[in-house]
Order: structure tokens, then C-alpha cells, then sequence
């Protein structure tokens, strides 16, 4: 697995990571071993990097990161969290520099640690980009010490664009993937020209790029596949990617036509993220020891052809751009 420098800090992070949403919750049951041994499988097969929330099963996710990284002693990756969807409700007044302050604090916390490696505006109100008192604030708890560094997780290219303008932003999170491939258009660019992280989340658009999803397949009451297709609890565009799912179903069917034989469509999937050179880090989520060293397989695959890159950008254009392009 290939490193990388992670924007203008001291950090090197394996170019894939481990995405701590689906251990901590909203994903259906998984079991806080079932999360735990996900978690060493990943570190095993030499992942760097974890990125989590503060919401991620109300800290569940935090501490289960806590007590593995506590077990294995040693080395520690770069652990990344979240602030600010705590707040409620979730509004641009509520980013206040004693707010922020007191959920990193509980971060720090259910981390066990004295400093966050990075801390990330989770998802804030487009409103938030234009408060430069908000990053102010950010940079009092960093010369506080209870940060290292800071950054944005956005919904909106947008949003991205903007929140690199302030000098300090280390890293942007944004989603990215062979069904949302507007980032490359111009941020990957700027933030690359800057120096700037970048963080995919949401790679494999919430299982369907996986090619195990069907019309059929049932998801629990608790997993946001299940409760937040039209985004009845948070941004849309989380849940499969803003893809309509029977959109998504067929755009599939094409992709998998391009999978090159022995390997997986996840492998595929993330292999292809990859080809950006802009991308610091992915981080797919895994409920399972499997669905982890799966993940960590993707950066053996081989570099994908320029065919294989242009048949994925005509099948985007085709079936996908319509619902997506101009929304994120």
C-alpha cells in the first residue's frame, strides 16, 4: 500500500484508511467486537489512518477506536475526528468557539488521548464557510494544544472551494467516487496547487459500488440505506451517493462490465478513486475483519487503463451526472 503525505502536516497516511461510521452506528447492528476486530484487520494490513465523529453512535465509535489502539500499543495512526453536528439544532450560530471547545473536548475524552491528530467541521451549514471567527476560534484551540490541525468535511464542491481559502484548513473531506466525479472537475486542482488533504469518504456509495446490493436486498430500521434515501435525517447525497437507487442499480450493472477478472467490484471501485492523484486518503467503512482486509486488497490491484477510465466517465455522464452533477 503506497503512503502519502497528508497536505502540509507532519503526517504520512497509507493511501487507504479506515472509515469509522459503520462501527459506530446507522449501519444496521454491528457489535462493538465485530467493530473492533474491523478496526485491527485494517491496522493489520497497514492502514494509517482512522476518521470517525463525535456522533458516530453518540462517541461509540470514538471509544471502540480508543480501546483497540490502547490494546495494540506501538505505533498509532493518524486519528481524524469531527465537531459540530452535536449541535441542535444544527445551525450556523451554534459554531461558536466555546461549542467547538466542548466537543473536542469530549473528543478527546472518548479518545483517550491530549490532542486531536485533526479535527474536521462536520457537514456545517454553508453559512459557517463565510465566518472567518469560526476558524479563528480553531486556531486558539490549536495553539491551545488541543488540536494539531483542522479541516472541513463538506457536502458541496462549493463548499469546498471556500473553506480553502482560509490558509490554516489542512484537509477537505468530500465524497468522490465512479458515481460523483464533479470533485475532479476543479477542487482536486486547487487543493492540490494549495497542498491540501483530501479525504474520500463515502467510496463505494454506501454498498451499491460494492455490486452485492440488489432490488431486493433488505435493509435493517436503523441503517441510513433504510431511513434516509430521500434525506429525511441528513444530506441525501450520504446515502448512495444522492443516486436514485434504481439509477444506481443500473449504472451498476454497467460498471461490472469493467471489472477486471479475480477481482472484486469494491477493489475495483476504490482502485479506481485512486487513479486521482489529488486524493490523499479514501476511507471505506467495514462492519467485519473481511470487509476490511478487502478494502486494504484494493491498493494491490493494478493501475486501471485509460479505456477502463473514459468507459466509467461515459457511463457517469449517461446514467448518473443528470441526478448528481450540478447538486454536489
Amino acid at each position: 500500500m503506497r503512503n502519502h503525505a497528508f497536505g502540509r502536516t507532519s503526517f504520512t497516511v497509507s493511501e487507504i484508511g479506515f472509515g469509522a461510521w459503520q462501527i459506530g452506528g446507522s449501519w444496521g447492528d454491528v457489535s462493538e467486537t465485530d467493530g473492533a476486530k474491523a478496526l485491527e484487520a485494517a491496522l493489520d494490513a497497514g492502514v494509517t489512518f482512522v476518521d470517525t465523529a463525535d456522533v458516530y453512535g453518540d462517541g461509540r465509535s470514538e471509544k471502540i477506536i480508543a480501546g483497540v489502539l490502547k490494546s495494540r500499543g506501538g505505533n498509532r495512526p493518524m486519528v481524524a475526528t469531527k465537531a459540530g453536528r452535536r449541535l441542535s439544532p444544527h445551525v450556523a450560530n451554534g459554531y461558536t468557539k466555546a461549542n467547538l471547545e466542548g466537543f473536542i473536548d469530549r473528543s478527546l475524552k472518548n479518545l483517550e488521548i491530549d490532542s486531536l491528530d485533526l479535527v474536521q467541521l462536520h457537514c456545517p451549514p454553508t453559512e459557517v464557510l463565510y465566518r472567518p471567527e469560526v476558524f479563528g476560534a480553531l486556531d486558539d484551540l490549536r495553539r491551545a494544544g488541543k488540536i494539531r490541525n483542522y479541516g472541513v468535511s463538506v457536502e458541496k464542491v462549493e463548499e469546498a472551494l471556500k473553506a480553502i481559502e482560509y490558509p490554516d484548513v489542512t484537509s477537505i473531506q468530500i465524497i468522490y467516487n465512479i458515481f460523483r466525479q464533479r470533485p475532479a472537475d476543479l477542487f482536486f486542482r486547487e487543493a492540490k496547487q494549495k497542498n491540501v488533504a483530501v479525504i474520500v469518504r463515502v467510496p463505494l456509495a454506501s454498498g451499491l459500488l460494492s455490486g452485492k446490493i440488489t432490488r431486493d436486498t433488505a435493509f435493517a430500521k436503523d441503517d441510513h440505506r433504510n431511513f434516509n434515501r430521500h434525506g429525511d435525517a441528513f444530506d441525501v447525497g450520504e446515502t448512495f451517493a444522492g443516486v436514485p437507487f434504481e439509477v444506481g442499480l443500473q449504472a451498476v450493472e454497467e460498471v461490472r462490465k469493467l471489472v477486471p477478472r479475480g477481482a472484486s467490484m469494491a477493489a475495483f471501485a476504490l482502485k479506481w478513486i485512486l487513479m486521482n492523484e489529488a486524493v490523499t486518503v479514501i476511507i471505506p467503512g467495514a462492519r467485519n475483519e473481511a470487509q476490511a482486509r478487502g478494502n486494504a486488497a484494493a491498493a494491490e490491484l493494478a493501475a486501471l487503463s485509460a479505456e477502463v477510465m473514459t468507459a466509467t466517465k461515459e457511463i457517469y455522464a449517461r446514467l448518473v451526472a443528470p441526478h448528481v452533477h450540478q447538486r454536489w
